[in-house]
């Protein structure tokens, strides 16, 4: 008897049954997300939807940071200031000035009343206008001596006691001292430490 390849094998493919495959496994409880379902929900838009919204939340946010820092200076607390004020050198700069005589702080004061008096004498004696304008820049060349005098001094102090990087041209330190001391005292922000002068720092 021969062998037809044809012919059907018994039992071939008859007792296998065709195994059923479901969406739902066991102990999810739920069907099984498809890729591209789980890759939708996990992607974000680059763009928000609502730009403006987002503008005015993040404008408020840098509003109320920059009236809390506002407030901590005028009141003191260096712990909340502005990062570049809670530097040790300029809270050392600060109480320095604070605690001195300075002479640039009254030149606006001083020049003021220089005008008002020079406009009431012109008028009797205009040859003393001269001479009160004279008395304005003499005043502002000693302020600008005694503001010189004061920095060199510091800036000694600060070398020793910060190094270098307390005085280097990008730390801006002698244009800190200098707008500082050329301010008057209770105009000054931050705030100083103390109400009177003579509290130098250590």
């Amino acid at each position: 008897m021969t062998w037809n390849p044809f012919s059907k094998r018994p039992n071939d493919g008859e007792d296998q049954q065709p195994i059923e495959t479901t969406e739902e496994s066991e102990g999810k409880g739920r069907p099984t997300p498809k890729r591209r379902q789980a890759e939708a929900r996990n992607l974000r838009p680059l763009v928000p939807k609502d730009r403006r919204a987002q503008s005015k939340e993040a404008k408020a946010r840098l509003r109320a940071r920059e009236n809390a820092e506002y407030e901590a200076m005028r009141s003191g607390d260096t712990a909340h200031m502005p990062k570049a004020e809670r530097l040790p050198w300029r809270v050392y700069i600060r109480d320095y000035v604070d605690a001195r005589f300075n002479l640039g702080e009254f030149f606006m004061p001083v020049v003021f009343v220089i005008l008002i008096i020079s406009m009431f004498v012109s008028v009797k004696w205009p040859q003393l206008s001269i001479p009160m304008m004279l008395l304005m820049y003499v005043y502002l060349v000693v302020a600008i001596i005694d503001v010189a005098v004061m920095w060199r001094r510091l800036k000694k102090k600060l070398s020793e006691k910060f190094g270098e990087r307390a005085v280097a041209r990008g730390s801006r330190s002698a244009s800190y001292a200098w707008s500082r001391a050329i301010q008057m005292r209770r105009w000054r922000l931050p705030k100083p430490h103390y109400p009177k002068r003579g509290h130098w720092p250590k």
